[in-house]
Protein backbone atom coordinates (compact mmCIF):
# COMPACT_ATOMS: atom_id res chain seq x y z
CA UNK A 1 0.00 0.00 0.00
CA UNK A 2 1.49 3.44 -0.96
CA UNK A 3 2.75 6.16 1.82
CA UNK A 4 -0.01 9.39 1.08
CA UNK A 5 2.71 11.21 2.44
CA UNK A 6 5.79 10.10 0.53
CA UNK A 7 2.92 10.28 -2.41
CA UNK A 8 2.34 14.13 -1.53
CA UNK A 9 5.80 15.14 -1.04
CA UNK A 10 6.74 13.58 -4.40
CA UNK A 11 3.61 15.44 -6.05
CA UNK A 12 5.09 18.53 -4.19
CA UNK A 13 8.35 18.29 -5.69
CA UNK A 14 7.29 17.20 -9.15
CA UNK A 15 5.45 20.97 -9.00
CA UNK A 16 8.19 22.58 -7.78
CA UNK A 17 10.59 21.10 -10.64
CA UNK A 18 7.96 21.98 -13.20
CA UNK A 19 7.49 25.79 -11.61
CA UNK A 20 11.30 26.41 -11.54
CA UNK A 21 10.85 25.86 -15.61
CA UNK A 22 8.17 28.26 -16.14
CA UNK A 23 9.65 30.80 -13.91
CA UNK A 24 12.99 30.08 -15.49
CA UNK A 25 11.37 30.06 -18.88
CA UNK A 26 9.74 33.55 -18.10
CA UNK A 27 6.33 31.82 -18.83
CA UNK A 28 5.64 32.84 -15.39
CA UNK A 29 7.43 36.50 -15.54
CA UNK A 30 9.38 38.25 -12.72
CA UNK A 31 6.46 40.51 -10.82
CA UNK A 32 3.65 38.06 -11.71
CA UNK A 33 1.03 37.32 -9.19
CA UNK A 34 0.83 33.27 -8.76
CA UNK A 35 -2.70 32.69 -9.44
CA UNK A 36 -3.05 29.40 -7.72
CA UNK A 37 -6.11 27.66 -9.03
CA UNK A 38 -4.35 28.54 -13.19
CA UNK A 39 -1.12 26.83 -11.87
CA UNK A 40 -3.49 23.88 -10.35
CA UNK A 41 -5.11 22.84 -13.31
CA UNK A 42 -1.72 24.13 -15.37
CA UNK A 43 0.32 21.55 -13.88
CA UNK A 44 -2.59 19.09 -12.90
CA UNK A 45 -1.59 18.86 -9.38
CA UNK A 46 -3.73 18.91 -6.28
CA UNK A 47 -3.69 22.30 -4.46
CA UNK A 48 -1.94 20.75 -1.25
CA UNK A 49 1.51 20.06 -2.98
CA UNK A 50 0.99 23.03 -5.14
CA UNK A 51 1.12 24.74 -2.00
CA UNK A 52 3.81 22.87 -0.46
CA UNK A 53 6.13 23.90 -3.94
CA UNK A 54 5.14 27.50 -3.48
CA UNK A 55 6.12 28.00 0.22
CA UNK A 56 9.43 25.87 -0.68
CA UNK A 57 9.99 28.10 -3.55
CA UNK A 58 9.46 31.55 -1.42
CA UNK A 59 12.16 29.66 0.77
CA UNK A 60 14.86 29.11 -2.43
CA UNK A 61 14.01 33.06 -3.54
CA UNK A 62 12.15 32.42 -6.80
CA UNK A 63 9.20 34.14 -5.10
CA UNK A 64 7.96 36.76 -2.73
CA UNK A 65 5.62 36.15 -0.53
CA UNK A 66 2.95 38.93 -0.58
CA UNK A 67 1.38 40.78 2.28
CA UNK A 68 -2.58 40.40 1.72
CA UNK A 69 -0.89 36.38 0.94
CA UNK A 70 -0.32 34.37 -2.46
CA UNK A 71 3.17 34.89 -3.94
CA UNK A 72 4.82 36.87 -6.87
CA UNK A 73 7.67 35.83 -8.97
CA UNK A 74 10.88 37.69 -8.26
CA UNK A 75 12.39 39.29 -10.28
CA UNK A 76 16.31 38.46 -10.90
CA UNK A 77 19.01 38.46 -14.01
CA UNK A 78 20.57 35.93 -15.57
CA UNK A 79 23.85 37.14 -14.08
CA UNK A 80 22.26 36.74 -10.27
CA UNK A 81 21.63 33.28 -11.22
CA UNK A 82 25.16 32.60 -12.19
CA UNK A 83 26.81 34.18 -9.52
CA UNK A 84 24.29 32.54 -6.60
CA UNK A 85 25.38 29.26 -8.15
CA UNK A 86 29.17 30.72 -7.69
CA UNK A 87 28.62 31.60 -4.27
CA UNK A 88 27.28 28.70 -2.86
CA UNK A 89 30.20 26.72 -4.43
CA UNK A 90 32.63 29.59 -3.25
CA UNK A 91 31.45 28.51 0.40
CA UNK A 92 30.67 24.54 0.42
CA UNK A 93 34.21 24.84 -0.97
CA UNK A 94 35.55 26.75 2.18
CA UNK A 95 33.26 24.52 4.80
CA UNK A 96 34.60 20.99 3.37
CA UNK A 97 38.36 22.27 3.90
CA UNK A 98 37.74 23.80 6.94
CA UNK A 99 36.32 20.44 7.96
CA UNK A 100 39.26 18.30 6.80
CA UNK A 101 41.53 20.82 7.98
CA UNK A 102 39.87 21.26 11.77
CA UNK A 103 38.96 17.78 12.08
CA UNK A 104 35.39 16.84 11.60
CA UNK A 105 33.12 15.37 14.14
CA UNK A 106 33.12 11.79 14.16
CA UNK A 107 29.22 11.59 14.83
CA UNK A 108 28.40 14.04 12.05
CA UNK A 109 30.66 12.25 9.51
CA UNK A 110 28.95 8.82 10.10
CA UNK A 111 25.51 11.04 9.39
CA UNK A 112 26.40 11.85 6.30
CA UNK A 113 27.76 8.51 5.16
CA UNK A 114 24.37 7.26 6.25
CA UNK A 115 22.84 9.69 3.87
CA UNK A 116 25.07 9.05 1.07
CA UNK A 117 24.31 5.06 1.57
CA UNK A 118 20.70 6.24 1.57
CA UNK A 119 21.44 7.75 -1.46
CA UNK A 120 23.44 5.19 -3.11
CA UNK A 121 20.25 2.87 -2.48
CA UNK A 122 17.92 5.86 -4.81
CA UNK A 123 20.25 5.74 -7.46
CA UNK A 124 20.24 1.70 -7.88
CA UNK A 125 17.83 1.78 -10.25
CA UNK A 126 18.16 2.60 -14.23
CA UNK A 127 15.52 5.73 -13.88
CA UNK A 128 13.39 7.75 -10.94
CA UNK A 129 10.11 8.06 -10.28
CA UNK A 130 8.80 10.69 -8.39
CA UNK A 131 8.78 9.20 -5.62
CA UNK A 132 12.24 8.10 -5.62
CA UNK A 133 13.50 11.86 -6.71
CA UNK A 134 11.30 13.38 -4.19
CA UNK A 135 13.99 10.48 -1.48
CA UNK A 136 16.89 11.86 -3.54
CA UNK A 137 15.77 15.44 -3.16
CA UNK A 138 15.73 15.18 0.79
CA UNK A 139 18.35 13.18 1.12
CA UNK A 140 21.14 15.53 -0.92
CA UNK A 141 19.69 18.76 0.83
CA UNK A 142 20.48 17.06 4.23
CA UNK A 143 23.56 16.03 3.07
CA UNK A 144 24.70 19.37 2.61
CA UNK A 145 23.39 20.74 5.33
CA UNK A 146 26.06 17.97 7.06
CA UNK A 147 28.85 19.74 5.07
CA UNK A 148 28.16 22.98 7.07
CA UNK A 149 27.91 21.27 10.08
CA UNK A 150 30.72 19.42 9.41
CA UNK A 151 33.24 22.58 9.20
CA UNK A 152 32.11 23.80 12.80
CA UNK A 153 31.56 27.66 12.03
CA UNK A 154 28.37 29.07 13.17
CA UNK A 155 29.54 31.96 10.92
CA UNK A 156 29.53 30.07 8.10
CA UNK A 157 26.49 28.12 8.23
CA UNK A 158 24.80 31.31 8.61
CA UNK A 159 26.18 32.67 5.18
CA UNK A 160 25.50 29.43 3.99
CA UNK A 161 21.75 29.80 4.88
CA UNK A 162 21.67 32.86 3.33
CA UNK A 163 23.04 31.96 0.18
CA UNK A 164 20.48 28.81 -0.47
CA UNK A 165 18.10 31.49 -0.38
CA UNK A 166 19.28 32.98 -3.70
CA UNK A 167 17.28 32.00 -7.06
CA UNK A 168 18.35 28.76 -8.13
CA UNK A 169 21.39 28.40 -5.66
CA UNK A 170 19.97 25.87 -3.43
CA UNK A 171 21.69 22.48 -3.40
CA UNK A 172 17.74 21.36 -4.41
CA UNK A 173 16.98 23.39 -6.76
CA UNK A 174 17.15 21.32 -9.90
CA UNK A 175 15.85 22.67 -13.06
CA UNK A 176 15.36 19.37 -15.31
CA UNK A 177 12.98 18.88 -18.11
CA UNK A 178 12.54 15.08 -17.08
CA UNK A 179 13.57 14.26 -13.30
CA UNK A 180 12.93 10.49 -14.09
CA UNK A 181 14.97 9.83 -17.29
CA UNK A 182 17.79 8.18 -17.35
CA UNK A 183 20.02 11.03 -18.44
CA UNK A 184 18.27 13.17 -15.17
CA UNK A 185 19.74 9.93 -12.92
CA UNK A 186 23.23 10.05 -14.98
CA UNK A 187 23.41 13.51 -13.64
CA UNK A 188 22.99 12.70 -10.46
CA UNK A 189 25.13 9.77 -10.07
CA UNK A 190 28.10 11.94 -10.78
CA UNK A 191 26.74 13.71 -8.40
CA UNK A 192 26.99 11.27 -6.08
CA UNK A 193 30.68 10.34 -7.04
CA UNK A 194 31.44 14.06 -5.71
CA UNK A 195 29.72 14.08 -2.60
CA UNK A 196 31.80 10.47 -2.05
CA UNK A 197 35.15 12.72 -3.00
CA UNK A 198 34.69 14.89 -0.68
CA UNK A 199 33.60 13.21 2.33
CA UNK A 200 36.42 10.84 1.84
CA UNK A 201 39.00 14.36 1.12
CA UNK A 202 37.33 15.61 4.53
CA UNK A 203 38.25 11.99 6.46
CA UNK A 204 41.58 12.32 5.20
CA UNK A 205 42.44 15.98 5.53
CA UNK A 206 43.52 17.23 2.47
CA UNK A 207 41.42 20.68 2.74
CA UNK A 208 42.59 22.15 -0.62
CA UNK A 209 41.14 18.56 -2.39
CA UNK A 210 37.94 19.11 -0.45
CA UNK A 211 37.31 22.30 -0.91
CA UNK A 212 38.14 21.78 -5.23
CA UNK A 213 35.96 19.02 -5.33
CA UNK A 214 32.99 21.21 -4.33
CA UNK A 215 33.58 24.18 -5.89
CA UNK A 216 33.65 21.21 -8.77
CA UNK A 217 30.39 20.00 -7.32
CA UNK A 218 28.51 23.35 -7.73
CA UNK A 219 29.56 23.55 -11.49
CA UNK A 220 26.34 20.63 -12.42
CA UNK A 221 24.28 22.78 -11.40
CA UNK A 222 25.51 25.33 -14.24
CA UNK A 223 25.12 22.24 -16.59
CA UNK A 224 22.11 20.99 -15.22
CA UNK A 225 20.92 24.64 -16.05
CA UNK A 226 21.83 24.48 -19.86
CA UNK A 227 20.79 20.99 -20.30
CA UNK A 228 17.39 21.79 -19.05
CA UNK A 229 17.17 24.68 -21.49
CA UNK A 230 18.78 22.72 -24.68
CA UNK A 231 15.99 23.30 -27.44
CA UNK A 232 14.53 25.93 -26.48
CA UNK A 233 14.83 29.65 -28.25
CA UNK A 234 17.27 31.51 -26.19
CA UNK A 235 15.47 34.68 -26.73
CA UNK A 236 12.69 33.51 -24.66
CA UNK A 237 15.35 32.08 -22.07
CA UNK A 238 17.08 35.97 -21.19
CA UNK A 239 17.76 34.24 -17.43
CA UNK A 240 20.20 32.20 -18.93
CA UNK A 241 21.99 33.86 -21.18
CA UNK A 242 25.01 33.69 -19.19
CA UNK A 243 24.87 30.15 -17.93
CA UNK A 244 24.07 28.51 -21.36
CA UNK A 245 27.13 28.34 -23.35
CA UNK A 246 26.91 30.84 -26.42
CA UNK A 247 27.59 29.28 -30.06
Amino acid sequence: MKDPNLDSSSQAVKAQLRLRELILSGELAGGSRIAELAIVEKLGVSRTPIRSALMRLEQEGLLDALPNGGYAVRTFSERDVADAIELRGTLEGLAARLAAERGAPAVVLSEARQCLTGIDAVLDQPALDDEAFSRYVALNQRFHALLAELAGSAVLARELDRVVSLPFASPSGFVVVQANSARARDMLVVAQDQHRQVLEAIEQREGARAEAIMREHSRLAQRNLREAMQGHHLDRMPAVRLIRKRA
